[in-house]
């Protein structure tokens, strides 16, 4: 019998939750020794997670500086989106788990099979997903979790 996402998931997985503040997310990463730490809410769903991605600005987000703009009229036209600033921003200035997270995460079903969860690995590009039964965090697999797998098979 082909092996589920469910055989291989690490549960249960540390959590934190979208009131936490970001010392307590940092605290945890560390404690558990993970890289990204999924973020549930009272009723266990899975509303976000957090990654290491999300607590470094780096690249070309390194830089938190003002669109480029003129004025006209006595009022500002920006040249660019201002919704990649104000994510920037809102992650940069973060104080609790809810600014800093990514919401709606790609998650997949306990119920998937192995191959599944490489495909979608492969597709959204994530180290690990959360892993859901019926909308509910049950547990994470990683990419690693995911190759062991396969190579077992």
């Amino acid at each position: 019998m082909p092996l589920t996402v469910a055989d291989i998931m690490d549960a249960p997985t540390p959590t934190v939750e979208p009131e936490d503040t970001v010392e307590r997310v940092l605290r945890v990463l560390n404690e558990h020794d993970l890289s990204g730490v999924p973020v549930v809410n009272s009723g266990g769903r899975c509303v976000g997670i957090i990654t290491e991605a999300d607590l470094v600005l780096a690249g070309e987000d390194a830089d938190l500086h003002l669109p480029h703009y003129f004025e006209l009229f006595g009022g500002f036209v920006f040249l660019e989106s201002l919704g990649h600033f104000e994510e920037r921003l809102r992650k940069a200035t973060a104080a609790l788990a809810r600014d800093l997270m990514t919401e709606d995460p790609v998650t997949i079903e306990a119920s998937a099979s192995v191959q599944d969860a490489a495909h979608l690995i492969s597709r959204s590009k994530h180290n690990r997903l959360p892993v859901v039964e019926h909308g509910r965090l049950v547990g994470v697999i990683t990419r690693v979790d995911v190759l062991e797998a396969l190579t077992r098979e």
